[in-house]
């Protein structure tokens, strides 16, 4: 059986980005230029190297998220105003970049790696 805390009961495209309730009851919003900023594909991370190419800072303040498409049962597609659209999103590594309060805690405690 799956964690919960990884399992998105509901992705949402909203103004400011994506919004996931997960099934632990937990909601997160994951900014579109922090979403674009973490980028794990190809053009954006070397795959080589592993160094990222693309960060936040190298976003557009103006991106937003046009759409979003579910990859099976693991991840979701993102397709920004720019036209990016090549990085798959684990829902495990969604959940790893919410930064919120609840969350911090949870890193700092080892319970969320």
């Amino acid at each position: 059986m799956a964690d919960p805390m990884f399992e998105p009961k509901q992705l949402q495209v909203a103004d400011q980005g994506l919004e996931v309730l997960w099934k632990d009851g937990h909601r997160t919003l994951l900014t579109s230029r922090y979403l674009r900023g973490n980028c794990g594909c190809a053009q954006c991370v070397d795959e080589l190297t592993h160094e990222r190419v693309t960060g936040v800072e190298d976003v557009d303040v103006g991106v937003y998220l046009a759409d979003s498409v579910e990859v099976g049962r693991y991840a979701v597609n993102l397709l920004f105003s720019d036209l990016h659209s090549t990085g798959i999103y684990p829902f495990e590594f969604l959940r790893k970049l919410c930064d919120c309060p609840e969350c911090q805690v949870l890193r700092q405690s080892g319970a969320q790696a």
